[in-house]
C-alpha cells in the first residue's frame, strides 16, 4: 500500500493531523471456495466487482490440484469403457489457465494455495467436502515435487517470471485438522513443506513460499502432538470465561523451528484467525466458543512477537482466512452486525499483518453443497444472485480510505487520499456490547438478538486545510438502509426468488443513506453524524 503524500497541512479538531501509513490489509487478498468454482460466469462477475469496487488485489482458494481441474493425469478417458492408462503421469493446465487468466484480466493476482492432492497421487482414500477433496500426503513425494515444479514452470512460461514472483505460494490448508484437511502427521506435513519449498526455490530463489496455513488459535494441547488429540479439550469447552485462557497459534512455532533447523525458506507465515473455537467437553459433546471482540488483534500481536523472536523476523504475516466464524451456514454473515464487526477489526489490525483475507467474497461456495435459500449464512459479501450484503458496503467504504492515517479513534479513522483530500470511515459498535463479539446465529431472528443494543453515537470532527467548496459524500449503512437480509426475512424468507424479488432486494441492498456536504470558504470540512447502533458511515470525495 503506497502512502499518499499530501501537499497541505491538515488540522483535525484543531490539532495537526497524524502522518502514519495505513495498510489496506482488508483487500490485499480475498478468499474463495475452490478453483473449479472460478470457472463459473457468476463467480467471475462477482470477483470483477470485488476488484473494481472493493479494491481486491489477490484471491486465494482451495483445490488447484483437485481432480475436477484435471491437472494430474494418469489415464486418458474416452467416455465409454475404462480409461486408457498413460505410460507416465502428464500435467495439463487448460482449466487452470482459464482460472488464472480470468483473475489476471481483472488486474488482481492469485495467492496460490498448493493443494489438495490429486486422487491418483493420494496415499489415503478419505475425502472432505461435497466435492471430495483429498487431504492426503502423496504416495510419492517426488511425483508431488514434479507436479508443483511443472505447474509453476508452466505459469512462468505463460505469464513471465516477474509476474509469478509476485504470487505467494502457500503450502496446503489447515493441515492440523487431522484427519479432515490432512490425513498425515505433523512431521509429514513439515516434510511436504520442505519438499515444496525447496522445489520452488530451485525454480527461482525469488519465488515466495510460506505456511503452515493452520486453523484457529487454541488454548490447550490438542495440536501439540503429531495428530489432533480431542481428549484434552475438556477444560476449554467447559471454561466459564474462555477469554482468560492462554490462546496460542497452531504449528507456528514448530514450523519455524523445523525450517530453522534445516535452513529452509519461510518467506511468510500464514494462519487463520477466526475468533471462535469448537471444543469437546469431558462428555464428548462439541461446544462452539465465541471469543471476545478483540481476539483477532490480540492473536496478531502474539504472532508478531513470535516472529520478532525467531530466525525469521522479516517474514510477512498473511492471515489467509478470517471472518466472524468459519461456518458457511452462519446467518450472522448476512447481517449489519457482521459489517460493523469486520470494519472495527480491520481498522484495529491494519498495522499487524500484511494481509487479512476475508473468507469469502461470494456465496458461490460449495464445501457443503449449494446453500439453501438466498440468505443462508454464506460467507460472501454478495449472495449467489450477486445481491450486496451489508459487508459488501462496509468493504467498499474501507476501500475509499487513503493510504495515510490522519486520525484514528476507537470509532473510526480519517485518512489522507492521493488527491490531497480526506476520506473517513466511522462506526457504532454499541457500547452495551462491552467486550462481546457478534458471535454466530442459527437464524435471522437469532442474529437480531443484537438489534436492541445501544446507544446511538454522535461523531463530530472538523478537518481544516482542504480545498474550499470541495464536495464530499456521506454514506450510512444501518438497520434502515441496506439491511437486505431483514427485508428478505420480512417477505417470509422465500427459498427461491423470482426475477422481481431479485430486482427489489437488490434495490433495498443498495439503498444507503446518502447526502452531500461541502468544505466551507475557510477550507474546513465539518463532519457531524448521529450513528444509530451498528451503523457504519463513509465520508469521501464526490467522484
Amino acid at each position: 500500500m503506497t502512502v499518499d503524500a499530501p501537499a497541505s497541512t491538515l488540522l483535525i479538531d484543531g490539532r495537526p493531523a497524524a502522518d502514519l501509513p495505513l495498510r489496506h490489509v482488508w483487500n490485499a487478498c480475498l478468499g474463495a471456495g475452490r478453483a473449479n468454482e472460478a470457472l463459473r460466469a457468476d463467480w467471475q462477475e462477482h470477483f470483477r466487482e470485488a476488484v473494481d469496487v472493493l479494491g481486491a488485489r489477490s484471491v486465494r482458494f482451495h483445490g488447484i490440484f483437485h481432480d475436477d481441474m484435471f491437472v494430474y493425469r494418469t489415464a486418458n478417458g474416452g467416455g465409454f469403457g475404462p480409461p486408457t492408462p498413460l505410460e507416465k503421469p502428464v500435467h495439463t493446465f487448460a482449466y487452470v489457465d482459464k482460472v488464472v487468466d480470468a483473475i489476471l484480466d481483472t488486474g488482481a493476482r492469485p495467492f496460490v494455495e498448493l493443494g489438495f492432492m490429486p486422487r491418483e497421487l493420494a496415499r489415503d482414500t478419505e475425502t472432505l467436502f461435497w466435492w471430495k477433496a483429498h487431504g492426503s500426503p502423496p504416495t510419492d513425494m517426488g511425483a508431488w515435487v514434479d507436479l508443483v515444479t511443472a505447474t509453476v514452470e508452466h505459469w512462468i512460461g505463460r505469464y513471465g517470471l516477474d509476474e509469478v514472483r509476485r504470487w505467494p505460494f502457500e503450502v496446503w490448508n489447515e493441515p492440523n485438522l487431522v484427519p479432515h484437511f490432512w490425513t498425515g502427521t505433523r512431521t509429514e506435513y513439515f516434510q511436504l513443506y520442505e519438499a515444496t519449498a525447496r522445489a520452488l526455490k530451485a525454480i527461482d530463489p525469488g519465488l515466495r513460499v510460506g505456511g503452515p496455513s493452520s486453523s484457529v488459535f487454541v488454548p490447550d494441547a490438542r495440536y501439540d502432538g503429531e495428530v489432533h488429540d480431542p481428549s484434552v479439550e475438556g477444560a476449554t469447552a467447559e471454561a466459564p470465561d474462555p477469554d482468560v485462557l492462554p490462546w496460542k497459534p497452531v504449528w507456528v512455532r514448530e514450523l519455524i523451528a523445523y525450517c530453522a533447523e534445516r535452513d529452509l525458506p519461510l518467506d511468510f507465515l500464514s494462519t487463520h484467525l477466526y475468533p471462535t473455537d469448537f471444543a469437546f467437553d469431558t462428555q464428548g459433546v462439541g461446544r462452539p466458543i465465541s471469543r471476545h471482540r478483540d481476539a483477532t488483534r490480540d492473536d496478531l500481536r502474539v504472532l508478531r512477537a513470535i516472529l520478532a523472536d525467531s530466525p525469521y523476523p522479516d517474514a510477512e504475516v498473511h492471515i489467509t482466512e478470517w471472518s466472524t466464524s468459519p461456518s458457511s451456514r452462519d446467518r450472522m454473515h448476512d447481517t449489519l452486525y457482521a459489517a460493523t464487526y469486520i470494519v472495527r477489526a480491520f481498522l484495529q489490525c491494519h498495522d499487524l499483518a500484511d494481509s487479512i483475507s476475508y473468507w469469502t467474497f461470494t456465496d458461490v461456495f460449495e464445501e457443503g453443497g449449494g446453500g439453501i435459500g438466498p440468505f443462508h449464512g454464506g460467507f460472501g459479501f454478495v449472495n449467489e444472485q450477486g445481491i450486496h450484503k451489508p459487508t459488501f458496503h462496509a468493504m467498499a467504504m474501507l476501500n475509499r480510505l487513503g493510504g495515510t492515517l490522519a486520525l484514528q479513534t476507537e470509532h473510526g479513522v480519517v485518512t489522507r487520499t492521493a488527491d490531497d483530500a480526506v476520506a473517513a470511515v466511522f462506526f457504532n459498535y454499541p457500547e452495551s456490547m462491552g467486550t462481546r463479539s457478534v458471535g454466530s446465529a442459527s437464524s435471522h431472528l437469532d442474529a437480531r438478538r443484537h438489534a436492541h443494543e445501544g446507544p446511538a453515537r454522535r461523531v463530530r470532527h472538523t478537518v481544516a486545510g482542504l480545498r474550499p467548496g470541495a464536495a464530499y459524500q456521506v454514506e450510512v449503512l444501518d438497520h434502515e438502509h441496506g439491511d437486505v437480509a431483514h427485508a428478505w426475512h420480512e417477505r417470509g424468507e422465500p427459498l427461491n426468488l423470482t426475477r422481481q424479488d431479485v430486482a427489489e432486494l437488490r434495490e433495498v441492498a443498495d439503498d444507503l443513506d446518502r447526502r452531500t456536504i461541502a468544505v466551507d470558504s475557510r477550507g474546513v470540512l465539518t463532519i457531524d453524524l448521529e450513528l444509530a447502533p451498528w451503523a457504519v458511515a463513509s465520508v469521501a470525495p464526490v467522484a
